[in-house]
């Protein structure tokens, strides 16, 4: 199985075992990118988190040549939901170094696009799998 498929399939399995929104979001981080629950996850997502699901078929677009693109998405909705979207492109951009206009740019964003969503209650986390296979895998 891809990269893309197996983030899908964390999202659809946890989906039905999250209590929030929110703990959906930080679950994903925690299964797909390696960022712990509590106050160690700081830690975490300073170091990058985990490559929990390694491998490729993101969109070319969102494709940065590395097997780590699952790890960059369900890192950055985990880090979204603890302390926001408008703190965590800051980071992404200033200490991150992912310049908006390169493949880790456009991902950060797709991904403080879902955990908006998925926070709004306009994405239902149980129609995550079908969010991230539309946008963020090759078809």
């Amino acid at each position: 199985m891809d990269a893309c498929s197996e983030l899908v399939d964390v999202a659809n399995r946890l989906a039905s075992a999250s209590s929030t929104p929110r703990r959906f979001l930080i679950d994903l981080g925690v299964h797909a990118g390696g960022v712990r629950r509590g106050p160690l996850w700081m830690l975490d997502a300073a170091s990058g988190g985990r490559n929990r699901i390694s491998g490729r078929n993101f969109r070319r677009e969102l494709d940065d040549g590395t097997d780590g693109q699952a790890r960059h998405f369900a890192g950055t909705v985990a880090v979204a939901a603890r302390i926001g979207a408008p703190l965590t492109r800051w980071l992404s951009i200033h200490v991150g170094r992912d310049a908006p206009d390169t493949a880790d740019g456009r991902l950060t964003d797709k991904a403080l696009d879902f955990a908006r969503l998925v926070r709004s209650g306009e994405l239902p986390p149980t129609a995550s799998g079908d969010w991230i296979r539309a946008h963020l895998c090759r078809s």
